[in-house]
Parts: C-alpha cells; structure tokens; sequence
C-alpha cells in the first residue's frame, strides 16, 4: 500500500478530504508513536509506505503514559479538527494501519495500549477485517 492508497482508505472511512485524511493521518502516527515504545514505533515505522515513516517514529525510547481523551486530543490540535472528527480520523486510521502492516506488527503495537484504546483500535485477535 503506498501513501495515496493509505490516505485514500483513510478519508474514504472518516468521510473526510484527502488534505484533512492526511493531517489526521500524519497526527495519528505522530501521536501513536509517543504513546509505544520507541523500539515499536520504528518497527511499525518500517512497514508503512515511506512518505508516512517519519511520523512514526517515536521522540523517546519509553512510551509515554497517556490516555484514549489525550491521544484525542493530541490529534485534534495537531490536524486541526475538532475531537469527533479526530476520533472518526483516529479509528480510521487504525483500521487502515491494521490491512495495512502485517497482522504481527499491529498487534505488537496496540498491544501496548490500554484496553480504553478498542474504542478507535481494534485489539481483538486473530485479525478480522472491519467494515466500513
């Protein structure tokens, strides 16, 4: 999947314009990337479509500790969308993170967030694609 088609999937599942789907995608990763351990977000990092990598490459090695209505809120400010909109944005962005990377890596990775994280991340395993 490159970039055009992750964004793409991503405004199509938010109802969002592709300018919009690729700040809320971009904040998301950024925000994600805070919230897992530095070794995670490379690893996930490594499997996005290359335009996307360097958002997902975390500031520090440790996870910062924070909750779902912070990582909201986060996204939010940083694409410039008001919080339904961000949380519409968040959730579609998982879900096109999960066809996107191998079943493994996007376990690895909302396995490291707390269970408040299934409303906007699927956590459930073996993989089930969701519907739109």
């Amino acid at each position: 999947m490159d970039q055009d088609q992750f964004i793409g999937a991503v405004a199509q599942r938010c109802g969002a314009s592709a300018e919009q789907a690729t700040a809320i995608t971009r904040a998301t990763l950024t925000t994600l990337a805070e919230r897992i351990d530095g070794g995670e977000a490379r690893d996930l990092a490594d499997r996005l479509p290359e335009a996307l990598r360097a958002y997902a490459f975390g500031p520090a090695e440790a996870a910062e500790p924070f909750g779902l209505d912070v990582f909201v809120e986060r996204v939010s400010g940083r694409a410039d969308v008001d919080v339904d909109a961000a949380k519409d944005g968040i959730t579609a962005v998982f879900d096109v993170l999960r066809d996107a990377v191998d079943p493994a890596a996007y376990a690895q990775a909302v396995g490291q967030l707390p269970a408040e994280f299934g409303e906007v991340a699927d956590q459930t395993a073996p993989y089930v694609r969701r519907t739109a």
